[in-house]
């Protein structure tokens, strides 16, 4: 009986993390965590393009 009302909690608290991540109102701030990485490489790419004009 316990394990049945933990994986029911289990479920209930999957599908609500799915429903969280696709929910329309959350896109802007996922697709802006999405273009973090290639930010990072554009300033770090400068910084060794930089560099690299140097030597």
């Amino acid at each position: 009986m316990l394990q049945g009302i933990v994986t029911l909690l289990a479920m209930i608290a999957f599908l609500g993390v799915c429903v969280w991540a696709y929910s329309r109102h959350k896109k802007a701030d996922f697709e802006e965590a999405a273009r973090l990485p290639f930010n990072d490489e554009e300033e770090d790419g400068h910084e060794a393009h930089r560099k690299e004009n140097r030597s």
